[in-house]
C-alpha cells in the first residue's frame, strides 16, 4: 500500500511532490509555514517526471508516484531547476527509474555536473525554442536565466495548457491544499511578496522581460505549476499581475524603519521618525530588529518607497544585527527607495556616517545626512526625528504624486 498519494490536476498530470512541515529557515530566509518541493508527473505516452525533490523526501516522492504508476514506467526526467531542493534526490530517482532520457538547460546540465560529478553525464541538453515528443504531447522549453539561478528554465505542454514555472511564481508554503482557491488571498499574498522579496528582487528586470516575453507568445495557461506552494489555477492573472508590480516597484506612501539598540536610545529616535511619518499621512513599519527576521524586514522594503536605518554606535561601528540587515538588503538591490540614517553614541559616533554610506551604495536618495544623539536624546534630538520623518514622508509624496 503507498501511504503517500499523488495529486490529480488534470486527466494527465499529477502533483507527486512532498511538504516540508518543518523547515523554519531556506539559507536565511525565514520560512514560517514550511514548504513544499514539488514535482509533477504526465501520464502522456511517454511518461515523464518534471522536477524532483530534496533528498530527504525521495520515499515520499516515490510513494506518490506510486500511487500512480509503476515508477519504472517514467521515460524521461526534465530538470527545471538544478537547485538541490528540486535535484537532491535526482541520483536515487534515475537509479530506481532508469529513465531513456533526462534533459535539462545547457547551464543546468553544468550545475547538474558539478553537483552529482557523474561518471558519464546522463543529461541531454535543451534550449529555448527546443521542444520534445511524448508520444500524444509535447514539451516545449523557454530558458529563464538568472530566475532566479543561471540554469533556470520553463517548460509548457499545450495538450493541457500547463506552464511548469520552476520557482517561478511559487512561495514556501507547507498546506494540504494543493490549488491557490484552496487557501486565502490574505496567506498566499503575504507568502508571495515574502518569496518574490527574497528571491527575486534582485532579478527584476528579468522578471519584466519575463513576463513581456509570455505575454508576446501567447502562451495559453490553465495551470500554472511552481516548484513551492500551492498550483494556480484561479488566480494565474493576479499572480503575474503582482510578478509584474513587484518587478516594476511603482512608488507608495510607506516607508520601512529599521534599528536596534543598546539602552533605548535609538529605539526613543525611531518611534519619534515614526511619528513624523505618520503625520504627513505614510503608512510605516517600524521593525525593531530583536523582533523582526531580515527576510520579514525585505518583504516591506518591496513595497516601501523608503528605508529609514537607525542603530548605536558599538567598538566605531553599527551595531551587527543592523550590518547583517544592511548586508542582506544590499544583496536584494532593492530600488527607487529615499531614506536616511540615525543613531545615539557615547564617545564616537561613527554608525551614522557608516550607514549613509551603505545607503548610497543602495543607491538610495538620502533626505538627511545626519542625525545622532549623545547617549540619551534628549527633546531637541527627538523633535529632530520627527522632523526627519516628515522630511522624508514629503519626499514620500512628492516621489507618489500626493496620492495617499
Amino acid at each position: 500500500m503507498d501511504v503517500f498519494k499523488a495529486v490529480k490536476l488534470t486527466e494527465s498530470v499529477y502533483w507527486v511532490g512532498v511538504i516540508d512541515w518543518a523547515i523554519r529557515d531556506f539559507h536565511g530566509y525565514s520560512t514560517g509555514r514550511g514548504s513544499t518541493y514539488n514535482a509533477y508527473l504526465i501520464l502522456s505516452k511517454k511518461i515523464t517526471l518534471i522536477d524532483t525533490v530534496k533528498k530527504p523526501f525521495f520515499e515520499e516522492m516515490m510513494s506518490r508516484i506510486s500511487s500512480v504508476i509503476d515508477p519504472s514506467r517514467i521515460e524521461i526526467i526534465i530538470s527545471n531547476h538544478s537547485e538541490m531542493d528540486h535535484t537532491g534526490s535526482l541520483p536515487e530517482t534515475i537509479s530506481a527509474v532508469k529513465p531513456d532520457k533526462i534533459y535539462a538547460s545547457p547551464m543546468g546540465s553544468k550545475a547538474l555536473s558539478a553537483h552529482f560529478h557523474w561518471e558519464e553525464d546522463p543529461i541531454e541538453v535543451v534550449k529555448t525554442g527546443d521542444s520534445i515528443d511524448l508520444g500524444n504531447m509535447r514539451i516545449e522549453f523557454i530558458e529563464t536565466r538568472m530566475l532566479h539561478w543561471p540554469d533556470s528554465m520553463v517548460t509548457y505542454l499545450p495538450e493541457e495548457k500547463i506552464l511548469f514555472s520552476q520557482d517561478g511564481f511559487g512561495m514556501h508554503l507547507a498546506s494540504t491544499e494543493r490549488f491557490d482557491d484552496e487557501l486565502p488571498l490574505n496567506i498566499l499574498k503575504e507568502e508571495a511578496r515574502k518569496y518574490y522579496a527574497n528571491i527575486l528582487m534582485p532579478f527584476s528586470p528579468l522578471v519584466s522581460a519575463l513576463l513581456g516575453n509570455l505575454e508576446k507568445m501567447k502562451l495559453e495557461i490553465d495551470l500554472l505549476c511552481p516548484d513551492h506552494g500551492p498550483v494556480w489555477r484561479s488566480k494565474i492573472d493576479w499572480i503575474l499581475g503582482k510578478w509584474g508590480s513587484w518587478a516594476e516597484r511603482k512608488p507608495r506612501p510607506k516607508a520601512v524603519v529599521v534599528y536596534d539598540t543598546m539602552w533605548n536610545s535609538t529605539r526613543k529616535m525611531a518611534q519619534a521618525v515614526i511619528e513624523g511619518l505618520t503625520r504627513e499621512g505614510i503608512s510605516s513599519k517600524l521593525m525593531p530588529l530583536r523582533a523582526s527576521h531580515i527576510s520579514d524586514i525585505a518583504a516591506e522594503v518591496l513595497e516601501a518607497s523608503a528605508l529609514i536605518v537607525g542603530s548605536p554606535t558599538i567598538n566605531g561601528r553599527i551595531f551587527p544585527s543592523v550590518a547583517e540587515c544592511m548586508n542582506y538588503l544590499g544583496g536584494l538591490k532593492p530600488k527607487n527607495l529615499v531614506g536616511a540614517a540615525f543613531g545615539s553614541y557615547g564617545w564616537s559616533g561613527e554608525a551614522v556616517k557608516e550607514l549613509n554610506g551603505l545607503l548610497e551604495e543602495m543607491k538610495v536618495e538620502l533626505i538627511s545626512e545626519e542625525l545622532r544623539a549623545v547617549y540619551v536624546p534628549d527633546e531637541g534630538v527627538l523633535e529632530k526625528s520627527v522632523d526627519l520623518g516628515q522630511s522624508v514622508g514629503r519626499r514620500i509624496m512628492e516621489i507618489c504624486g500626493g496620492a495617499k
